[in-house]
């Protein structure tokens, strides 16, 4: 039997713990894992329900939190290490940059056989000043030095990591994508369509759009609202918009959607612009709405993009991270400039496509093909295997 100790950063709601969540739970039976990871911060979603749906057990460690706090993260490094030293693990395997950091760490300190990390996203760019992202970026080299392999989800990623960060020889990269139960964006779409509408009081001729997210600066929320008043302001059209998240800038957000002109609510009454907090199902708000916006200054492979081509829904978005890696070629998606009048056009766009077309079915197809979690527990399994040879 082969130990796995798998480290993520927090249990929250996106793309590494589902990835944590698929591999922990359908990896072949001569795999066992030991799943630890940290608390979700209050602007996020807990992921617990998604391990009860699966039956997955995972360990916490409260000390290992989003934010660097030198004694917490000192305590969760020891607590890693204890757990290290009694499982006897063969693999640590990494997940985000917290839980590299220590995760990897404790696992060179008591000699763990073989040690990978996945980079789900980075903070190399749009996060911190030059100086702080320059002692992030020699600790990661410092890091690959002593990992074995390091995995990246996307090839404009691995790029990056490799050749514009320099982070490892791209010898010691391996791409490997994101994993995902895509049934529910497929499964009963106007079913859930005509729910989430019939909530929100949407007529038939509204085109709903919607973004789903943390409310933190990363992620670029304003972008999207400005287009939103562009919208209405110069194209004069009708539409819905549907911000699904949370987080500490959703009174600015709130206060700047209004001085722009743009009605608000928080509940389900008909407004420019509904702020829903989150939503633990997103299914039915893919169903129901008739756009995906990203508007973000940094992603790693957006996961909300993805379930968007499961549900063949048209994508308006910014040039983050991954998100040209992942997008089918279709004139349903739009990659945007990072500025109000071309993210507006591009929506305006769409919506006029839709009053004669559809997006194709080929769509959902690649999708499923490339991102369901098979794909991701099957090549995992071969490279586990031969780290271990």
């Amino acid at each position: 039997m082969t130990k796995i100790l798998r480290i993520i950063n927090r249990f929250n709601v996106g793309g590494p713990v589902n990835n944590a969540l698929y591999l922990s739970r359908y990896l072949d039976s001569k795999f066992e894992t030991k799943l630890i990871g940290g608390i979700h911060t209050e602007e996020e979603i807990s992921a617990e329900f998604m391990f009860q749906e699966l039956e997955v057990s995972y360990e916490l460690i409260p000390e290992m939190s989003r934010s660097i706090k030198l004694w917490s993260d000192f305590v969760a490094y020891r607590k890693i290490s204890k757990i290290i030293k009694e499982y006897q693990p063969d693999i640590v395997h990494t997940h985000a940059s917290k839980a590299g950091l220590i995760g990897r760490l404790a696992a060179i300190r008591h000699g763990v056989p073989v040690i990978i990390h996945t980079f789900h996203g980075h903070v190399f760019h749009s996060y911190f000043g030059w100086l702080k992202t320059r002692v992030f970026i020699t600790i990661e080299q410092i890091l690959a030095l002593k990992t074995n392999a390091i995995i990246a989800i996307s090839p404009l990623q691995l790029q990056e990591l490799s050749q514009t960060f320099k982070i490892a020889p791209t010898r010691k990269f391996h791409l490997i994508p994101l994993g995902f139960n895509l049934d529910p964006y497929i499964q009963r779409q106007d079913e859930k369509r005509e729910a989430f509408r019939s909530k929100y009081q949407l007529k038939e001729q509204e085109i709903a759009i919607c973004i789903i997210g943390r409310l933190v600066p990363i992620k670029n929320h304003a972008l999207f609202i400005e287009a939103l008043a562009e919208l209405k302001t110069t194209h004069q059209l009708t539409f819905r918009a549907f911000v699904v998240g949370d987080g500490f800038l959703k009174a600015e957000l709130l206060e700047q959607a209004e001085k722009l002109g743009l009605s608000t609510s928080q509940d389900t009454k008909p407004a420019d612009v509904c702020f829903t907090s989150w939503i633990t199902d997103t299914a039915p708000v893919y169903a129901g709405c008739d756009i995906v916006a990203l508007s973000s200054k940094n992603e790693g492979t957006p996961v909300t993009l993805i379930e968007a081509q499961a549900a063949l829904k048209p994508i308006v978005s910014t040039p983050a991270g991954g998100t040209e890696d992942i997008l089918y070629p279709s004139s349903f998606h739009k990659i945007s400039l990072p500025n109000p009048k071309d993210f507006a056009q591009n929506i305006r766009d769409i919506m006029v496509l839709l009053q004669t077309e559809k997006p194709a079915e080929a769509i959902r197809k690649v999708c499923i093909d490339r991102f369901a979690y098979q794909n991701l527990v099957n090549k995992m399994q071969m490279l586990y295997t031969k780290l271990l040879k």
